[in-house]
């Protein structure tokens, strides 16, 4: 199938553009209404396509939120995971898993780490790193041990780790937060050397490789080195969230590998599981030993079916030569945006196009929600975050092809928004 006509695009756009924040309501009455969502649903996948009810397909440049690694439907993960279900989905902590020292031996091996502890998201990730930051601090003999955290950053949605992110708008209305946290702002060291001279209590670092919903923002490799440096000499923690931004994304395994740096913490989630609910907290030599039975746990976490997934996952990654893969097709997708784009971009109009491998950020200079529906209308998935940025995620198995053909989807839809007088 063929994605909607040009004569059908501008009426789609509209519908979805009016419809968007009603949908829930109107379609689906009994779901809480906590979503802005788009008035169509997806009903089956295949590579980097998607298919609505209606019939209508979908390029995939979201993977549902850096979530679908291999695509949909991929010819190697089905059946594993269909093996996996007819043996054992789940079975509680209560018992050895093998397949979750199968998946954390792969996953220190990949990453130099030592450990690792299994969960069901990022928010649930971050939310054990920071637990670990606070233990280790109290195992220092710091009543009140604090994080030093960053503006623009996000963290997840619990209460611990909305007090971590640095967005005033989604923590509005869910006060008091919790204590123990400093912000600074991103890649500005001198910051974070006045809070190292002034605050004994601090115990840990904990930022996003590549700010995700704060807008694509990576931090640069040589202050993640000096990160590095100063919580050594500082006996911190560096635990940085790799959720959105690991397991290949960028062309490595993991973000902060660009840097030629381990952390002391690494939550994962997100594409470990290519769309199987799954969570990670990595931990290296300094962090190993902090939590022990009873200070830590899960009901769900660690599961069979999620450790197959994110098995699989990382075989197929490996045998399929996807990091190599996700840095050339996320430079080819890079160069075709700057290329259709350029007028925009020396007017001001577009401000940057930044980010790593296949997680990619085209900053606007103004506000640009409209673009998701309008994307979807012609046949494009994306995201946009930081009210400006749009986000472009899609699975790494991404051909060069389709890279150029988000880039022709896209651009048009950039420079329209552009020539509109603003509201």
């Amino acid at each position: 199938m063929n994605a909607p006509e040009p004569a059908a695009v501008g009426a789609a756009a509209a519908a979805a553009s009016s419809a968007a924040a009603s949908s829930a309501t109107r379609s689906m009455p009994h779901v809480m209404n906590t979503y802005g969502r788009l008035p169509f649903a997806l009903s089956h996948g295949q590579g980097c396509h998607v298919w609505d009810t209606e019939g209508r397909r979908y390029l995939d440049a979201l993977a549902g939120i850096a979530v679908n690694t291999l695509g949909h439907a991929h010819p190697k993960l089905v059946p594993a995971l269909q093996d996996q279900v007819a043996k054992l989905i789940h079975t509680s902590n209560y018992y050895e898993i093998p397949l979750q020292e199968e998946l954390a031996a792969k996953l220190c091996e990949l990453s130099g780490l030592e450990a690792a502890f299994f969960c069901n998201s990022g928010l649930e990730a971050n939310e054990g790193a920071l637990k670990i930051a606070r233990k280790f601090g109290h195992d220092k003999g710091i009543d009140r041990p604090e994080i030093i955290v960053y503006e623009r950053a996000f963290h997840g949605r619990s209460i611990a780790t909305l007090s971590a992110t640095g967005n005033p708008k989604v923590q509005a209305g869910f006060g008091p937060l919790v204590e123990g946290f400093v912000r600074v702002p991103m890649n500005d060291l001198a910051a974070i050397e006045q809070v190292a001279r002034h605050n004994p209590n601090v115990v840990a670092v904990f930022l996003e490789t590549i700010q995700g919903e704060g807008g694509v923002n990576p931090a640069r490799w040589e202050y993640l080195q000096s990160l590095r440096a100063l919580c050594d000499r500082q006996d911190w923690l560096l635990m940085l969230d790799e959720v959105q931004c690991g397991i290949g994304r960028t062309g490595k395994w993991f973000a902060h590998q660009w840097a030629g740096i381990q952390p002391d913490v690494m939550p994962l989630a997100k594409g470990l599981g290519s769309g199987v609910p799954i969570g990670a907290i990595v931990v290296g030599p300094r962090a190993v030993n902090v939590l022990g039975p009873g200070n830590h746990g899960t009901t769900f976490g660690g599961n069979p079916l999620a450790m197959r997934a994110g098995v699989e996952t990382l075989r197929i990654i490996e045998e399929d030569g996807l990091l190599a893969h996700a840095a050339k097709v996320g430079a080819v997708l890079c160069g075709a945006l700057e290329d259709g784009l350029a007028a925009e971009i020396a007017s001001g109009g577009v401000v940057q196009i930044r980010g790593a491998g296949l997680m990619i950020g085209i900053e606007l200079a103004r506000p640009c929600g409209v673009l998701v529906a309008r994307a979807a209308a012609a046949g494009l998935l994306i995201s946009v975050t930081a009210d400006k940025v749009i986000r472009i995620v899609p699975p790494l198995i991404l051909s060069a092809e389709q890279a150029r053909e988000v880039a022709a989807l896209l651009c048009p839809l950039v420079k329209d928004l552009l020539a509109e007088p603003l509201a």
